[in-house]
């Protein structure tokens, strides 16, 4: 049998054919390639991350200074509750690149810190812009959580519940909802402005089943509050050389500080002391 004849056209169409074939056996190992370079990065994600942390943007911690005084008043307070729990609290004035959450201590590395209470929400509509970001870092480094909201005396306490309520989503183990109160209202007076705090709290007590903790100065608790919330949690403001918050009232929180220096946060924070050890703040938590 003679060899089978092609002619050019017919040369012409094989060649195209396997040109075809050709590239469509190229896009095909490229598309297994690329999937499998895909999975292996999402899958080598936190690996990745790691490693250009650690070679391109290392944390370098800033040396933060206090008077003299300061230094010796918060050394003092520290020294005299060393039985006691330590945390801090935050909000949108300390920058997310300034806290590495996997080494948060004070007294010279000695003291861990246990808690934080971050702001949540402000007034009737306002969300602080760091807290998703700061409460998920918190529960991925296992500190406990605590939200406030921020209450702005002239505004609808009704309103400003539900600006908490619609932004914090507490979980078992957080600490109950926080009110942080420290204005005297223009346009109200003294009673309205009780009435309308216990509406607030009435609101979020019914939501979570646990009284919120209410936040103020000192000097402000004992000026409007005192008398009227005696039997919710009490979280003092005092920054002066004393050896508790209050002389008078049961406290379970005492923000001793402005000007905390922490290992591991590069800027100046506030300071916190529970009352008590652990687990005693652990039993203060949602269910």
């Amino acid at each position: 049998m003679s060899p089978k004849k092609y002619t050019k056209k017919t040369a012409k169409s094989i060649h195209k054919k396997r040109r075809k074939r050709y590239f469509l056996r190229r896009i095909i190992v490229l598309a297994i390639l690329l999937i499998a370079l895909i999975g292996t990065g999402l899958y080598l994600k936190q690996s990745i991350s790691y490693y250009y942390a650690l070679y391109f943007n290392k944390f370098t911690h800033k040396k933060l200074k206090n008077s003299e005084n300061e230094t010796l008043r918060i050394q003092k307070i520290l020294t005299n509750n060393l039985d006691k729990t330590f945390g801090f609290d935050i909000s949108h004035y300390q920058n997310k690149e300034d806290i590495k959450w996997d080494s948060l201590s004070i007294g010279n590395k000695t003291i861990p810190l246990e808690f934080v209470v971050m702001r949540a929400t402000m007034g009737n509509r306002n969300a602080d812009k760091n807290f998703d970001e700061f409460w998920a870092s918190a529960k991925e480094h296992n500190l406990i959580r605590g939200a406030y909201h921020f209450y702005r005396a002239d505004e609808d306490p009704i309103i400003q519940a539900n600006n908490f309520l619609e932004n914090v989503k507490l979980e078992s183990g957080d600490l109950p909802p926080v009110l942080d109160i420290e204005k005297i209202p223009r346009t109200k007076s003294r009673k309205k402005l009780i009435e309308d705090l216990k509406v607030w709290c009435k609101i979020v007590e019914e939501t979570y089943g646990k009284k919120p903790i209410i936040y103020t100065y000192y000097h402000y608790y004992k000026d409007f509050l005192r008398g009227e919330f005696d039997d919710y949690p009490i979280w003092l403001a005092n920054y002066n050389d004393v050896p508790e918050p209050s002389p008078e009232d049961k406290w379970q929180f005492w923000q001793f500080t402005e000007n905390g220096i922490v290992y591991g946060i590069n800027s100046k924070i506030d300071l916190n002391i529970y009352n008590g050890g652990d687990w005693a703040l652990k039993s203060l938590t949602l269910d």
